[in-house]
Order: C-alpha cells, then structure tokens, then sequence
C-alpha cells in the first residue's frame, strides 16, 4: 500500500521539479540577457508580435492585485495545499494525465511563489500580441490544467460509451 501511494507521487514531483528548474533558469537568462531596466529591450521570437521582453508583475494574471505580492503568496501557497488535498482525496491520481497534470500546476505555482518571496515580484517574458506577458510557470499551470480537462473529457467519453454498450443490450 506505502509504494502505491508513493508511486503516485514520482511522477508529479519529477514534473514539478522540472517545471521549477526550467523556470527559474528561464527567468535568471531573460534578467542575465535583457535587465535590468525592464522593458527597455527586446528578442524578438516571430517579428513584434511574439517576442521576450523583461517584465516585473507584482500582481497575479491581466495585472491584477498588481502590488499585493505578500497576499498573493500566501494566496498560492493555500492554492498549492488544496492542489495537493484534492489530487489525494479526488483526482484519479493513478492516471498518468492527472499525475503529469499536477507536476505541472505545482511546478509552475511554486516557480512564481520562489519569485515572489526571492524579489518581490514574478519575472515574466513571453509575450504574445496583445495578450498580457506571462511566463514559463504561467504556462506550466495553464497546460496543466488542460491536461486535467483532458482528463476529464476523456473519462467521461468513455462513461458514455459504457452506459451507450449497456442500453444496446
């Protein structure tokens, strides 16, 4: 029973750890190479409309709560327990969608919590269009979370099929 259960835990935690070393390497280049002014100058990816740009976001996503960083650690750090509490009582942890799905969300909170309580602030660089400049971590979450919808579509597509087999019977 212990090694299932720690099982269950292998591959989130190799995700996650990945997720946080290949953010915070990220944000220490994108400092390295275009800071320390922020927003002065520029990489750009696909001519201007996707380039890396160096942002300072004391805020959480569009900018919002923007200097309210200490709350909005704690915030996360309360968000990362109740990740953790719903992938152990109702996730189906033994998939390994949902296990990669929370390596990711996990790495990616605990890379912007590092940033918040390291500088003050989340080291954002992506920047796409219009659409408000984000991270690595920022993307971590969101496939994760993806991943998890996934998951869910998924199940639930195969719920149908079987109770579709049932009535045909």
């Amino acid at each position: 029973m212990k090694s299932l259960v720690q099982a269950r835990w292998i591959m989130p935690l190799l995700v996650a750890a990945l997720a946080v070393a290949l953010d915070q390497a990220s944000k220490r280049w994108i400092v390295a190479t275009l800071g320390p002014e922020t927003m002065t100058r520029f990489i750009p990816l696909i001519g201007d409309d996707i380039r890396l740009a160096y942002s300072h976001n004391t805020g959480i996503a569009f900018s919002l709560f923007q200097g309210k960083s200490d709350v909005l650690t704690i915030v996360a750090l309360v968000i990362i327990t109740g990740a953790i509490y719903l992938y152990i009582t109702q996730l189906p942890n033994r998939r390994r969608l949902v296990q990669i799905a929370m390596g990711l969300i996990l790495g990616g909170a605990l890379g912007n919590v590092i940033d918040r309580i390291r500088l003050g602030y989340v080291v954002d660089f992506i920047q796409v269009g219009w659409f408000p400049i984000f991270n690595l971590a920022d993307s971590a979450i969101t496939v994760g979370a993806a991943l998890l919808m996934l998951q869910y579509a998924l199940d639930e597509i195969a719920l149908r099929r079987v109770r579709q087999a049932m009535m045909s019977q």
